[in-house]
């Protein structure tokens, strides 16, 4: 067997394989030897069958199938040896009849090679990492809607501002028929709250669901529907009240503390106050490294230049899918997976350039942190080492979970190598902020 290949130009390139008969011969007589001593043929028995007629009736179709794993196996280790960094797969090239029993049969392959290019980390124009901190004003309402969920409920006669009222929605027509309690401060017009001051069991509330939430999902809950069914829903909807509470807050004292943080780990409103802190902007910053890590593929992805094989690629993308795509169509695939395409390759060089790995021993310690994280959610504060590692095991045996982990740590070491070496300003902001700015003031 000999292996030869051709760089057409920087991105592409022709590997030809010349396969000679005594690269197969030996294995494909051994085949048909072996069927010989199995076929079941009309007129003869097992194992006396001519091998001239075995030949005939399988000789083509072991051939061909030994010759597809010789050239399997041999680009495969090819490309290994080589350290020929490939894009898709090799694609044969077309050719005439192959006449199977020449002495030598050769066949050729497309390949499409990855762009050599550097990566700069450190943007001219400083890359925003936010800092989102919890505001007071958070603070206290995150307090009282903790006293609230704990307080008590004290039955009224009629509906008030702050009222908790449980009703049924109901239009026959549309068969919309969902008891919920609701809070009037939910509602997006102050005439729609008016229209429940005041009213009392029993009474019923006419409403258009156009315009009654600025949410879409809490038009959803309240009317137990789809997402399809409610977008752009226009229709009256009865509300019949059924009871009217008003919550009593719950006194801020060592018994509320224990029940939601466990005993004695917080025993002031001030401590309260700090954990609610803590606990929020813990969750700020996984926001905030999103919109960060966002920020910075973007600026790699438009500042790291380089060509791809893209006539190849689009040529591979035919036949790599499950469904066979035409030229209009591969190249249409091809324009909404370049950018994703260019950042895997800049991950990648990013990856080895700076020698980010991922051990075994990292996945099992990050997947016992994760399974100690929601054992404390259930009040489990203390596992032992032995039940953290076995969970890890059952979880660690699922291949798909194994390497989602794996992708999570890459991903998270990447992070901390971009807040290293990228051009960075710190902006400290409040989350009310960071929502408007980010996202638009909605």
């Amino acid at each position: 067997m000999n292996i030869t290949r051709e760089n057409v130009d920087a991105l592409n390139a022709v590997v030809k394989v010349d396969i000679a008969k005594e690269d197969y011969s030996a294995k494909v007589e051994k085949i048909l030897t072996d069927y010989r001593k199995t076929a079941n043929i009309p007129g003869f028995r097992k194992g006396q069958v001519p091998m001239g007629m075995v030949k005939k009736q399988y000789g083509k179709a072991v051939l061909v199938d030994e010759v597809n794993k010789l050239l399997q196996d041999a680009l495969n280790k090819y490309l290994t040896e080589e350290k020929l960094d490939v894009l898709g797969q090799p694609l044969p090239k077309p050719q005439d009849a192959i006449n199977w029993d020449a002495e030598t049969l050769s066949f050729e392959f497309e390949l499409g090679l990855a762009p050599e290019f550097e990566v700069n980390l450190n943007a001219k124009d400083a890359i925003t990492q936010y800092n989102i901190i919890a505001d007071n004003k958070m603070i206290d309402e995150q307090v009282e809607r903790i006293q609230k969920q704990y307080g008590k409920l004290i039955s009224q006669t009629a509906v008030e501002k702050d009222s908790e009222i449980t009703g049924i929605f109901k239009n026959e027509e549309r068969e919309i028929e969902n008891k919920v309690t609701l809070t009037l401060d939910k509602f997006k017009e102050e005439s729609t709250k008016k229209l429940f001051i005041d009213a009392k069991v029993g009474d019923v509330i006419r409403l258009q669901t156009k315009g009654l939430y600025d949410d879409e999902h809490e038009l959803m809950h309240a009317l137990k529907l789809g997402h399809d069914d409610v977008h752009g829903l226009d229709v009256e909807v009865n509300f019949t009240i059924e009871e009217v509470n008003t919550r009593e807050l719950a006194d801020l004292d060592q018994e509320l503390f224990d029940k939601l943080f466990g005993k004695d780990t917080v025993k002031s409103v001030s401590e309260l106050k700090d954990k609610i802190k803590e606990d929020a902007e813990k969750q700020f910053s996984q926001q905030a490294d999103q919109k960060f890590l966002n920020d910075v593929t973007e600026y790699l992805v438009e500042n790291t230049k380089f060509d791809l094989p893209a006539e190849f690629l689009q040529k591979w993308m035919q036949t790599a899918g499950e469904q066979p795509l035409d030229s209009d169509q591969a190249k249409e695939e091809y324009e909404k997976s370049e950018k994703s395409l260019r950042y895997q390759l800049i991950e990648g060089k990013l990856i080895t350039d700076n020698n980010i790995q991922v051990t075994m021993d990292d996945i099992k310690n990050h997947s016992r942190d994760m399974i100690k994280a929601q054992m404390a959610q259930f009040g489990q504060m203390n596992p032992s080492d032995k039940e953290l590692d076995d969970i890890a095991a059952r979880i660690l045996s699922n291949q798909e979970e194994a390497r989602r982990i794996s992708e999570q740590l890459i991903s998270q070491k990447l992070l901390a190598l971009y807040k290293e070496k990228a051009n960075l300003k710190v902006k400290e902001l409040s989350y009310e902020d960071f929502v408007k700015e980010v996202y638009g003031d909605k």
